[in-house]
């Protein structure tokens, strides 16, 4: 799979669904000042993906925020099966505590098959957390308690994407022009 392709609908994704839907009203300000980094993971099998997790992990916190907000670490094969992407990301949790960065960095997944427990496959409300492709979101603590006291009800923020999903429905979702 072409990086560049995978890149261009990550980005079609952040614009059309996260940013242009106001999924995430706290992307918009990182995105167009090009602090989102986005990483298309190559590894041929978990053991590189990790390793690549683990890169990113240490790129991200030596970075300056300024310059790299926030990470996208995707990969576009190897973790299509959306149960074991689920058990690679409590994985992915554990590796922020070995690297020390326990309330420091913290990850959120993203997946075309995304599924929250106790919804049937294709409730709209899976998809909040759906991407083009499997993708692991590393964001600084910081950032996040930033963004949360600029946004009065953060908690309230869940709830709304879910309304506007189920506004939107599913062919609303497909007219955007992103993958089902």
């Amino acid at each position: 799979m072409n990086q560049d392709d995978v890149i261009a609908a990550t980005r079609l994704w952040l614009e059309k669904a996260v940013i242009g839907l106001n999924l995430c009203p706290f992307a918009k300000a990182v995105y167009v000042k090009n602090q989102v980094r986005i990483v298309v993971s190559e590894a041929r099998h978990l053991d590189g993906f990790l390793e690549d997790l683990d890169r990113e992990l240490d790129y991200l916190v030596a970075a300056d925020p300024a310059e790299t907000d926030t990470t996208l670490l995707i990969h576009p094969t190897l973790l299509a099966d959306f149960l074991v992407f689920n058990d690679v990301t409590g994985i992915a949790e554990e590796a922020v505590e070995e690297h020390g960065l326990e309330g420091v960095i913290q990850i959120a997944s993203f997946h075309p098959q995304f599924q929250f427990e106790g919804t049937e496959p294709d409730e709209i409300s899976n998809y909040t957390n759906r991407a083009p492709y499997p993708t692991l979101h590393l964001l600084r603590e910081d950032s996040i308690a930033r963004a949360a006291a600029a946004f009065p009800d953060a908690a309230a923020i869940f709830e709304r994407n879910i309304e506007v999903l189920e506004k939107l429905g599913v062919a609303g979702w497909e007219s955007l022009g992103l993958k089902r």
